[in-house]
């Protein structure tokens, strides 16, 4: 049967590969969300990697209940994930193949829709919006949205450079003989981030794409289970080597197909994205991790050449990836910490060279920030300080932001749009606006009272967005301001809870938060678990 020739959804078209490895307590849910996509669904393979919990009792359970389950038991543990995904690749027997892991789940209709445009549009691949469920929250964020805000085909994938930042296979049907015809596979055995080597080996493969919008894979984030998932667990230098590994690994395999475009694109996305991601963490770690870590990241970009650094220098991560190769030895982190936030925040001091010229620092005054001098304001880093201090009334955030090379008085800055935002629901709360007044020492500050009791219980994360004359503005967030005894527990008498606990505080990328735990029993939790932690 011609998979490419247009029939009935009906049909039975796909192989869904669910792969586990100790994962009983979910694997069922995974199993059903496959089957309950319909006729369309001809088979789920189920790949064990050789578990020792009751995975294998759970698979049989559910192939006695439905014929479409096939099980296939490996007879030892790969250590990753690309070998059973490559034994479901062999097995499948449907002309299209998509991959599921045994924690997460296919929302309905997620088949149908990629099925359908596969089908219609006569391509190869099919992609669909992943979102990241956040567990126990039900809080859930797009991965990737802006690639698929609307339908669209694509001849070949350098029509969209930005496809190499999908890296996640999940979320995605494959024509099945098309895997086959180029042996796109994915690495073998223990080899973390094998999503990112197997998109590249798809993309340098050149072929005919469609996105949908439609929502086609929940992703289930679980940050408190007792074994962290491989992208989570990033407290050990390895799982960095891992990663640099994969990406170098990506750019050579677009790079050899001629996939130009694709492979500076992948570059500009480690730097962007990875290198961002764990610099903001670099704070949480050992002297030796730091060092080890900082040795790994300057042999990799060495390999980077004149074209991977022009593009756009000040951009946070190429600054980030320019400071590190000019230091031999960790340096700055604190600074390269809030670079690397999202938006990145470039706090002071400003240096300057002995000819005026903006640079990172006295010590390294080779690397210039000139750009920076004819860049509008609201395209630069600002660096906004906030400080909260509870109180039984009238608790006060209090902002200052910072001048950077006469730029931000010459954008004359008017107001700053505060708004807080509940970490696990995202909802938005305490919306105001404080005007802006300069200060004797250069900067700009600005106060604006906060109502603690209306925000409620949870983690409340601090956005602003900078207001300029011209009307334009720029969104930060705020250095939280430590010191003083403004980032401690303050227990504050409240008319609608009784009493309230809130913990100001600095996140991974030293932006302000705050933790308010509501009426006397929140308050008891809180302070349990804290006595917990210190007799434990």
């Amino acid at each position: 049967m011609d998979p490419m020739h247009p029939h009935s959804h009906q049909t039975p078209h796909v192989s869904v590969v669910v792969i586990g490895y100790n994962d009983a307590a979910h694997l069922a849910h995974a199993v059903r969300s496959a089957l309950a996509q319909g006729p369309a669904v001809g088979e789920v393979v189920a790949v064990d990697d050789c578990s020792t919990d009751g995975s294998p009792a759970v698979l049989d359970r559910l192939a006695a209940s439905d014929p479409r389950v096939r099980v296939i038991r490996r007879e030892s543990n790969s250590g990753g994930c690309g070998s059973p995904r490559n034994d479901g690749i062999d097995a499948a027997t449907s002309p299209y193949v998509m991959f599921l892991d045994s924690d997460d789940v296919l929302p309905p209709g997620a088949v149908d829709a990629l099925l359908a445009a596969a089908r219609e549009e006569r391509v190869e691949v099919v992609g669909g919006l992943c979102v990241r469920r956040e567990l126990p929250s039900g809080r859930e964020v797009g991965w990737q949205e802006q690639l698929y805000a609307a339908a669209a085909v694509l001849d070949r994938p350098e029509q969209l450079p930005r496809l190499v930042h999908d890296t996640l296979c999940v979320n995605k049907l494959y024509r099945t003989d098309f895997l086959r015809e180029h042996a796109v596979r994915f690495p073998e055995g223990r080899f973390p981030y094998e999503d990112i080597v197997f998109t590249a080996r798809v993309l340098a493969a050149s072929p005919r794409l469609a996105l949908i919008p439609e929502r086609v894979y929940v992703w289930h984030v679980r940050r408190s289970a007792e074994r962290l998932s491989i992208s989570l667990d990033r407290a050990d230098v390895a799982n960095w080597r891992a990663r640099t590994e994969a990406n170098r690994q990506a750019y050579e395999i677009l790079l050899n197909a001629g996939q130009k475009k694709l492979a500076r694109t992948a570059r500009a996305k480690f730097l962007d994205h990875e290198l961002r991601m764990y610099a903001r963490e670099l704070g949480l770690r050992d002297a030796e991790y730091r060092r080890a870590w900082w040795d790994r990241t300057r042999a990799h970009l060495a390999d980077y050449d004149a074209a991977d650094w022009s593009a756009d220098p000040t951009a946070p991560g190429r600054l980030l990836a320019r400071v590190i190769m000019a230091s031999p030895e960790p340096r700055d982190l604190p600074r390269l910490k809030e670079l690397a936030a999202r938006p990145a925040r470039l706090c002071p001091p400003y240096a300057r060279a002995a000819d005026g010229t903006p640079v990172w620092s006295e010590e390294l005054p080779q690397l210039t920030l000139e750009p920076y001098l004819t860049r509008p304001a609201h395209q630069l880093p600002l660096a906004v300080d906030a400080a909260l201090r509870p109180r039984t009334r009238n608790t006060v955030l209090r902002l200052r932001l910072h001048e950077m090379y006469g730029r931000v008085a010459s954008a004359g800055p008017r107001s700053l749009a505060v708004q807080w935002r509940h970490r696990e629901s995202g909802h938005p709360a305490g919306s105001a606006t404080a005007p802006l007044a300069r200060s004797a020492d250069g900067t700009w500050a600005a106060e604006t009272p906060v109502d603690l009791a209306a925000l409620g219980a949870g983690t409340w994360d601090l956005r602003l967005r900078v207001i300029f004359a011209d009307g334009s503005g720029t969104d930060v967030t705020a250095h939280a301001r430590a010191g003083a005894g403004l980032l401690r527990r303050s227990v504050v008498p409240s008319l609608r809870f009784g009493v309230l606990l809130a913990q100001p505080y600095a996140t991974h990328s030293g932006a302000l938060a705050v933790r308010l735990a509501t009426g006397p029993s929140g308050v008891t939790s809180v302070l349990r678990g804290r006595l917990r932690r210190l007799l434990g």
